[in-house]
């Protein structure tokens, strides 16, 4: 496993940008270029759900890799 604090920086990492490209990819798609004004304060909700969802469901996602394709010994 890695190091807490890794996981956490890749968790706000990873969360940052999916929110950001999916609130804006999903608001264009619904919306079109009106949407643009309202993109950041969809993308602050998404972030926020996004990380906490990680922080839950991170280490189940975890198990199920490891279990379907454990790593290699070296």
């Amino acid at each position: 496993m890695l190091p807490k604090k890794t996981t956490l920086v890749l968790q706000l990492a990873m969360t940052f940008l999916m929110a950001l490209t999916m609130s804006g990819t999903m608001g264009f798609i619904t919306v079109g270029a009106a949407f643009l004004p309202h993109w950041p304060k969809t993308f602050i909700i998404a972030w926020s759900i996004a990380f906490i969802y990680t922080r839950i469901i991170n280490p189940i996602a975890f198990k199920i890799a490891f279990a379907i394709a454990p790593p290699r010994r070296a």
